[in-house]
Order: C-alpha cells, then sequence, then structure tokens
C-alpha cells in the first residue's frame, strides 16, 4: 500500500472518480481538487503514511505539471495580436492586482492581531509555490506557511472565483480569465481555462505576470507597508 505505484495510482483514481463527480453534479464543494486533497488526506491518517513518504513517491505526478504550465502557452499564442493591442490596460490592471493582493492580504492579517512573520508569510499568496516560497524567504516570513496558504488560495480561487465575478458583474472572458490568474495563480487558472480560448489566454497571462511582479514589487514596497501598519 505504501508503494510508489499504488499511491501514484490511488492519487490518479481519486482525482478522475472526483472529476467524475463534479461534471455530473458541478457545486462548488465538488471541486475535483478540493475534493482529492480530502480524499488524499483522510487515506494518509488512516494508513499512518508520513506525508514526506507520500509527496516523495508520487513526485511522477508533480512532474507533469510543469509542462501543463507549458501547454498554457499555446491559447496565449493563440490571442497574442489581441493581448498586444491592449498591453498598456493589461500592466495597468497586472500592476494594480499584484500590489492590491500583496497590501490586502498584509493589513487584514495584521488588523487580525498576527504577528509579523505570519503577515510577511501572507504577502505572496496568489503566485504558484516555488516565486512565492522565495518571496517569502526574502522578506522574513515562513515558507512553508506560504505554501500552505497558496494552495489554499488557489482552491479557493477555483471554487468561488468565477461565481463571485459573475455576482459583481464582470462577465467579460478577458476579465475573469485575468483576474482568477492574477488571484489564484496556476489551480484557478486550471479551473477557468476550458471554458474558451480568450479564458486561458488571459488567465495564463496573470499567471505568469502576477508572479513576476509580486517577485520585483513585494520586496520594494513592504518596507513601506511595514511603516504604515505603524500608524494603526
Amino acid at each position: 500500500m505504501n508503494s510508489i505505484s499504488f499511491l501514484v495510482a490511488f492519487t490518479m483514481v481519486v482525482f478522475i472518480l472526483a472529476k467524475v463527480v463534479y461534471q455530473k453534479y458541478p457545486i462548488f464543494i465538488f471541486n475535483p481538487v478540493f475534493v482529492s486533497m480530502g480524499v488524499c488526506i483522510g487515506f494518509l491518517l488512516i494508513t499512518g503514511i508520513p506525508y514526506a513518504d507520500y509527496n516523495t513517491k508520487t513526485k511522477f505526478i508533480s512532474f507533469w505539471l510543469n509542462p501543463s504550465v507549458v501547454a498554457l502557452g499555446v491559447p496565449f499564442y493563440l490571442q497574442l495580436e489581441r493581448i498586444k493591442k491592449d498591453w498598456k490596460r493589461i500592466m495597468s490592471a497586472m500592476i494594480l492586482g499584484s500590489v492590491s493582493g500583496i497590501v490586502s492580504a498584509v493589513l487584514i492579517a495584521f488588523m487580525f492581531g498576527a504577528s509579523k512573520e505570519v503577515y510577511l508569510s501572507l504577502a505572496a499568496k496568489s503566485v504558484t509555490t516555488p516565486i512565492a516560497m522565495g518571496v517569502t524567504e526574502a522578506l522574513g516570513g515562513i515558507p512553508a506557511l506560504t505554501a500552505g496558504i497558496v494552495v489554499s488560495v488557489g482552491i479557493l480561487g477555483a471554487i468561488i472565483g468565477e461565481g463571485f465575478m459573475k455576482l459583481i458583474g464582470v462577465t467579460n472572458a478577458k476579465s475573469q480569465g485575468m483576474a482568477i490568474g492574477t488571484a489564484s495563480h496556476a489551480l484557478g487558472t486550471a479551473k477557468i481555462a476550458p471554458k474558451s480560448e480568450q479564458h486561458g489566454a488571459y488567465a495564463a497571462l496573470g499567471l505568469a505576470m502576477n508572479g513576476v511582479l509580486t517577485a520585483i514589487i513585494a520586496p520594494i514596497i513592504m518596507p513601506w507597508v511595514e511603516k504604515l501598519l505603524t500608524y494603526l
């Protein structure tokens, strides 16, 4: 039960079954990633298999994340001419999105009494895990905490992101794709990309650009944000 072949097969079967259930009952609580994580966590707790052991033996699955991210370049390329025409608006939106994502998370955590290490760990919550952990380490936060928060943010965005935007009247495919890619990185992008070519292209753009911008902006603005916190 603790072999590589069993754990890989178990994880893949759980995810496939979760997708089948979601296709039949497209309710947010049946999100395939959310359900698969719950089942796998329960399985590890029941069987007593350490997470580190499970993680090491299922790296075969994690490997395919990289090619899947590269594949997002296809819809991006197909929409390249439209993206070029909108580059000024895209850049403005991405910078605002990156800054607001960093500042809002830090301010909210601070107002709820979070320690410095904790709110610094939230600054890069909206980008992919490797970038987020690197940014957090540079800021003096806790990279392991950031990794958990990044996954939670991605799942939350994948579950409620599209519904929330419809609720506030954002129905444009480009806006929806870019917002979810920016706010909930790869997990949100994977959820919204199948809707249309535009959703996929702009979500991939938001995912990539927010990763780069957060890595550049967070170390610059965080000293100013911390000064602001001293007045609150």
